[in-house]
């Protein structure tokens, strides 16, 4: 029986990686997302960071890997496709990198602080929210998307209807991240367990192992997207996350320049098509959120 079960759930992952091992966002069934060329003559007096991109010739940005239509990597082709990777792409070719000096690194969100105060990563894009307390470590630039907390069940399941439902239930989420922390300060009727990755979460409820997964419903659509025979999401948000770009906290200078890209990125029109090509993939809307300078 045991192995049955294992077999099963090797079928399900080769599935998975199939349904997201297609080239680009435009195999999947959208438009291609936005490729701009690199700025030329681009100065940002005063940035530490800039400077240190400037003379690595390079630029060096955190993300996720494992968060289909947002930030995810090819495991054939190794490339980085999803809305994020659209939103740093794009940020970059305005500092003066194109796609051929940029560096992706994916960073787990426990230690997203670390890698940017360390200096690991020029900036991170990978659906980080913005809060006071993270705040005190490092600096945000946007928000460019505003997410929910939602909840990924197993299809057949009808117990769970949103967070109020959860007592008894095992809930899995990533370690250090806003939703579960959430869950156990205001739901503590639920028991939690926590990895590193999203997807080692959708691996322990195909096996069976939890109730349900709880982080944003952007992430949440894109899993449930994969496998829509095995899981659903419960459709009823509970708060409001506002993802932001991080960056080193002294670096006014590169705040500033990064928040005015995003104005620029908006007005455009770019957002939407990144958006729509990515994202806009599961089958979800969304606008342009108002950027909050400080």
């Amino acid at each position: 029986m045991r192995m049955r079960r294992m077999a099963v759930l090797a079928i399900a992952s080769a599935l998975a990686l199939s349904a997201c091992g297609k080239d680009s966002e435009e195999d999947e069934g959208g438009a291609a997302a936005p490729a701009p060329s690199a700025a030329t003559g681009v100065t940002l007096e005063g940035s530490p960071t800039f400077d240190k991109m400037t003379a690595a010739g390079k630029v060096v940005i955190g993300v996720k890997e494992d968060q289909p239509n947002l930030g995810f990597k090819d495991p054939t082709t190794g490339e980085y496709s999803g809305f994020d990777i659209s939103v740093a792409k794009y940020i970059a070719s305005k500092l003066g990198f194109g796609e051929d000096k940029i560096e992706f690194t994916a960073i787990p969100s426990a230690n997203r602080e670390t890698a940017i105060q360390g200096g690991q990563i020029d900036y991170y894009v990978g659906t980080y929210s913005i809060t006071d307390k993270r705040k005190e470590q490092v600096s945000f630039a946007g928000p460019y998307f505003i997410a929910g907390q939602d909840l990924l069940v197993r299809k057949d399941d009808t117990s769970i209807t949103g967070p109020d439902s959860l007592d008894g239930k095992t809930v899995c989420s990533v370690t250090g991240s806003t939703p579960l922390q959430r869950i156990r300060e205001e739901y503590a009727g639920a028991k939690t367990i926590e990895f590193q990755k999203y997807s080692q979460c959708v691996e322990q409820m195909l096996a069976g192992q939890v109730d349900a997964i709880t982080t944003d419903d952007a992430i949440l659509l894109g899993y449930a997207a994969q496998q829509p025979d095995e899981l659903k999401v419960v459709g009823a948000p509970f708060s409001e996350e506002k993802y932001g770009v991080g960056l080193a906290k002294d670096d006014k200078v590169l705040r500033d320049k990064i928040n005015d890209i995003l104005e620029e990125m908006e007005t455009s029109g770019e957002w939407q098509r990144a958006y729509d090509a990515t994202l806009g993939q599961s089958g979800s809307t969304a606008t342009p959120p108002a950027l909050e300078r400080y």
